[in-house]
């Protein structure tokens, strides 16, 4: 009968002492197991992660409104005021870097107000402090710091507005509008006195805010005669506005 040892895996005949050389193994099932691959995070992920936290870290703590800061509206101005001369008014109170009166791009004229840039915060705040309610020209002038930027929505959609108008040598130009007048409200008003082709208010640049006035179109001539003569001084949305031709 066959031995087990404790010690191997072979199977003992009884004859091994006289013929060692031949044992017998067992036959075992083969058992295998895949080889496990190492997991490597790739450095340069990784640190492409870590530089874009670094770079989200740094757009938070810029200050965006330091251009802002220094930037000055300069409402109310009279239409004869030029860049330099109105430079040469807020010069006195700070440093100036740049001046500039806003032109209505159809008829050439001041649109009335302004953008001025001072050198520091401490320039802007004093401007504001020692210019704003005093008379240019017979006119009490606005003076404040800039609006807040818009949102890339709200520029879209004024963009969108903008592109919509249609412009034409038969134009009215309609001011003292409330600042709830829109687009729409402003085109179906003059509609009934003549065949609108289009309208826009206004925005003060930068923001959505309106600037009061606005343009309608007509086909014909006859047609800005009729709106001037029938709705100059009318009401809309509880301020008379004026109609004149632009």
């Amino acid at each position: 009968m066959a031995t087990f040892s404790s010690s191997s895996s072979f199977l003992i005949p009884p004859n091994f002492l006289q013929n060692p050389a031949k044992p017998f193994k067992t036959h075992l099932p083969k058992i295998s197991f895949p080889a496990l691959k190492p997991q490597y995070i790739p450095l340069k992920s990784t640190r492409r992660r870590l530089d874009a936290v670094a770079e989200d870290t740094s757009v938070v703590t810029a200050d965006p409104s330091s251009v802002a800061a220094r930037r000055l509206y300069v409402g109310n101005i009279p239409r004869t005021v030029t860049n330099d001369e109105l430079q040469k008014i807020v010069e006195e109170h700070g440093a100036v870097e740049k001046a500039e009166v806003m032109y209505d791009k159809y008829s050439g004229r001041s649109r009335r107000f302004a953008f001025v840039t001072m050198k520091t915060v401490e320039d802007a705040n004093a401007a504001v402090e020692k210019l704003n309610g005093t008379e240019v020209g017979g006119r009490e002038i606005k003076v404040n710091i800039t609006e807040k930027p818009l949102t890339s929505l709200e520029l879209s959609l004024l963009q969108a507005e903008e592109s919509q108008f249609v412009d034409s040598p038969h134009k009215v130009y309609v001011g003292n509008l409330a600042k709830t007048v829109t687009m729409d409200m402003l085109k179906d008003f003059f509609a009934e006195k003549g065949k609108v082709v289009s309208a826009k208010i206004s925005r003060v640049p930068g923001t959505s805010k309106s600037s009061g006035y606005g343009f309608v179109t007509f086909e014909l001539e006859e047609d800005v005669e009729a709106a001037i003569s029938s709705l100059n001084n009318a009401v809309l949305e509880g301020q008379k506005i004026r109609v004149n031709k632009a």
